[in-house]
């Protein structure tokens, strides 16, 4: 899937097809990496239910960040990153490598969730952040993803949270709430990208519901919070133009031409109101996890 925990604030105007994923690669992997902090403390909270799994997948898993995070928190699990992108899987296999993960970690390429049947064993830990809602048939995933936990395994699912902030409400350029309103256009962005995918079906973000008629039991339910605050990193800084980036071309028709030309001030690395040198740039992003097992 190469999609969304990676590329989590994306105007989701790009279909798996259209984008060049060894191009894409080194800035997921730096997103991911920035967002590393959060990713920890869901790990450190997901071991306290699940604390012995001998096979985890990442199913979506992108340049693999987070499955080398998930092999060095459980040093007696394989991982298995699980992506449609080889480009991303060949950057998530050198990375492992380059940890000394490699003897117990692997790739597997292909679409979720028919690609999940290849995998030789059931699975203890399946995490699936955002990938989910990049799937047609979201109920009928589900279900598939299910089936290939081992019983008593556990379904990891990232979806939800709050959509992130960088910048404050009046930014002292342009009309005051950009960014409340770049999310609103996310939400009309990513409405068409669900219609739009092969056998979409509607359903009601119900993440309990939609797990518990996967024939899974849910579990837990908690959010977690990345806090970069000002004054920002340069990694940080970059993370902010590239995210403000894609949403100024996903559809820049959607755009008024205040709020457009707000964005090419905003992404001038030689205008001092830009985030490359402002001083108010920050990161607040926070990702709701739901957990279900698989009965015994």
């Amino acid at each position: 899937m190469a999609h969304d925990h990676h590329q989590h604030h994306e105007a989701h105007g790009h279909t798996h097809t259209d984008l060049d994923w060894a191009e894409q690669g080194p800035m997921l992997e730096a997103q991911a990496e920035l967002y590393t902090p959060a990713y920890e403390q869901v790990i450190a909270w997901l071991a306290e239910a699940v604390p012995a799994p001998e096979l985890i997948v990442d199913a979506g898993s992108g340049p693999g960040v987070v499955a080398c995070l998930f092999a060095e928190a459980f040093p007696q699990a394989h991982v298995v990153a699980v992506d449609g992108a080889a480009p991303l899987l060949e950057r998530a296999q050198a990375r492992a490598e380059q940890r000394s993960l490699s003897d117990r970690f692997s790739t597997l390429s292909g679409e979720l969730p028919d690609v999940l049947k290849k995998l030789d064993r059931p699975v203890d830990l399946l995490w699936a952040s955002r990938s989910l809602h990049h799937l047609g048939d979201q109920q009928a995933a589900l279900t598939a993803f299910g089936e290939h936990l081992a019983p008593g395994g556990t379904l990891a699912l990232l979806e939800g949270g709050l959509p992130a902030r960088f910048l404050p409400r009046d930014i002292g350029i342009g009309r005051p709430g950009l960014q409340s309103r770049l999310t609103a256009l996310e939400e009309e962005w990513f409405g068409r990208m669900r219609a739009g995918l092969s056998g979409a079906v509607s359903e009601t973000e119900d993440w309990r519901a939609l797990l518990t008629a996967a024939g899974l039991r849910p579990t837990r339910t908690r959010s977690f919070l990345l806090d970069l605050p000002a004054p920002a990193t340069d990694e940080t800084r970059a993370h902010v133009a590239t995210t403000l980036t894609r949403l100024r071309d996903a559809a820049p028709d959607d755009l008024t031409p205040e709020d457009r030309t707000t964005l090419d001030r905003l992404l001038d690395p030689t205008d001092p109101a830009g985030v490359h040198h402002r001083p108010d740039v920050f990161v607040l992003d926070a990702y709701t996890i739901h957990t279900a097992v698989r009965p015994v």
